[in-house]
């Protein structure tokens, strides 16, 4: 939302992250609708920890490392996106329109999306441990 109504531009990093969020909507999606199969619950549970901890890794790099650069072109993120053909797939939400260090510079209540990003992935891994040791 905030791109297209306040022109907030992603890099590679944000593009990345947002997939890996649909991913792990669909999963717990999944885990929802197969939710009395306890071992195909849990198998979506343990998929989603594995893809919150991807992206928390995700929105950590970027804050401490790609922001920090003029430039990642071609870096991991940019990679993984161009290689799975996201930005062709979807190009409203996965192209990538910025550099990590222009994307830096959007705040949202003082603090940069990425980090709003991380937070999200660490609440949503809180979650999914709950949900894996519930019965």
């Amino acid at each position: 939302m905030a791109q297209h109504q306040f022109g907030v531009k992603p890099c590679p990093w944000c593009v990345l992250q947002r997939g890996i969020f649909l991913l792990i909507g669909a999963l717990a999606l999944l885990g929802w609708l197969v939710h009395a199969k306890r071992a195909l619950r849990q198998g979506a549970v343990v998929l989603v920890l594995m893809l919150c901890a991807a992206g928390l890794t995700a929105a950590v790099f970027q804050h401490e490392v790609a922001s920090q650069t003029a430039t990642c072109a071609m870096g991991l993120a940019d990679k993984i996106v161009t290689a799975l053909g996201l930005e062709e797939l979807w190009p409203d939400v996965f192209m990538i329109t910025a550099n990590c260090a222009e994307a830096a510079a959007y705040r949202l209540l003082g603090l940069p999306y990425e980090v709003w990003s991380g937070l999200l992935f660490a609440g949503l891994g809180a979650l999914g441990l709950v949900v894996l040791t519930r019965r």
